[in-house]
């Protein structure tokens, strides 16, 4: 049996990271023209593309698929907007390799860690509190501050889209998520 695309990425993204699919079926009809699903026999890439940025909100390619270009196909296309891209990635977990292969592909595509702000969001699934790095890359020098400020909006106007509506209750606000250390931002890197 084939799977449709919600349960190809609830069965590879761990549960206290996904959308409910009332959620991302709401935010295609309600947000349509903003938040947008690329869909493919080995792939599923879902993503929201605002005025001046663009988040990737999901990017699935099949195991069977994987190292074969797709995921950077996919990326390219939206590089060519000529728009910041930014995402939300598991920090390294040397007991699950798959995150270290995503950090690396996402290194390897250009992206660069925010090291300066800080992500931390409770599941409203699993009452469980996620630790998640934001990776992004731009086409020109945009400062953290500027990345920070568009993931905030992100935040506020996607994921904790009717939350209350569909989840019965409301995630946290964007200031007790997200933070942002300008002083990391102006340190060298190692």
């Amino acid at each position: 049996m084939r799977k449709n695309w919600y349960e190809k990425l609830n069965d590879y993204f761990p549960v206290e990271e996904m959308k409910s699919k009332e959620h991302m079926d709401l935010l295609l009809k309600e947000k349509k023209g903003t938040y947008k699903k690329d869909e493919g026999p080995h792939h599923v890439m879902m993503y929201v593309e605002m005025e001046d940025f663009i988040f990737i909100d999901y990017l699935f390619v099949s195991t069977s698929a994987r190292g074969k270009g797709i995921g950077t196909k996919l990326l390219e296309k939206l590089k060519q907007k000529i728009k910041p891209i930014i995402l939300e990635v598991e920090p390294i977990d040397y007991e699950d390799s798959d995150t270290e292969k995503r950090q690396r592909f996402y290194k390897r595509e250009g992206f660069e860690h925010a090291k300066s702000i800080g992500y931390r969001r409770r599941s409203l699934a699993t009452g469980e509190i996620s630790e998640l790095e934001i990776l992004y890359w731009s086409p020109k020098q945009e400062s953290e501050e500027s990345i920070y400020e568009k993931m905030r909006h992100t935040y506020e106007t996607i994921h904790t889209y009717k939350d209350k509506e569909l989840y019965g209750k409301s995630y946290e606000a964007a200031e007790k998520v997200l933070s942002l250390d300008e002083s990391a931002e102006h340190q060298p890197t190692t």
